[in-house]
């Protein structure tokens, strides 16, 4: 097994009519046994980005303290919020610093640009960038989130058809994967800023 599915994941990102989604199951495990339902993958990064981080759940809560730290320091030294293409730049730079002992995370970025237009990217652990007009994944399952996601994205949904688009592809993908699930958070990034619903999801 590989180390970045010794705690199973499973993260979409998906782009809609000026706005983008992100979601995540709940399970934190240790291979097949299930230790929490309630663990978080997705974290706010500012009031139009967010990242999801899959993989290792140790390297997933320290990412997400080093990052926080760090565009503080940005926010401070430039005084504007961090826009999604800068920090995907800075996610991958930091993966980099690390690529000899690298954090065990592949990140999903979501956010709006500064026009308030969809931006999704993803990278590898040693961050290696990959940017999408339509859906980003990571995770376990990520075969069975492709394959969802590819039959049920289209261009131009509006926020309420996104968020069910997305909560459909990540409840039936996480149903065919023993690692992840036990329900999800889906987080829609708008103007107007950021709704989160709780998603339930078969407890076995």
């Amino acid at each position: 097994m590989s180390i970045l599915e010794y705690n199973g994941a499973a993260i979409i990102a998906m782009a809609g009519k000026d706005c983008v989604a992100i979601a995540s199951d709940n399970r934190l495990g240790i291979s097949y046994q299930t230790v929490a339902m309630d663990f978080k993958k997705v974290f706010k990064m500012n009031d139009r980005l967010m990242v999801g981080l899959a993989g290792l759940a140790t390297d997933v809560q320290t990412l997400d303290q080093l990052l926080r730290f760090r565009m503080n320091l940005y926010e401070l030294r430039e005084e504007r919020e961090m826009t999604p293409e800068v920090f995907t730049n800075l996610m991958s730079n930091m993966l980099y610093e690390k690529r000899f002992g690298p954090y065990f995370c592949e990140p999903v970025i979501a956010g709006l640009d500064p026009k308030g237009k969809p931006f999704l990217g993803t990278m590898d652990l040693i961050g290696a960038q990959a940017m999408a007009k339509d859906f980003c994944v990571a995770g376990t399952c990520d075969g069975n989130m492709y394959g969802m996601c590819e039959t049920l994205w289209k261009p131009d949904m509006e926020k309420e058809e996104l968020f069910e688009t997305l909560a459909q592809a990540l409840l039936a993908s996480v149903d065919r994967d023993a690692l992840s699930g036990w329900g999800g958070v889906v987080h829609i990034i708008t103007k107007e800023g950021i709704t989160s619903r709780e998603l339930k999801g078969r407890q076995d």
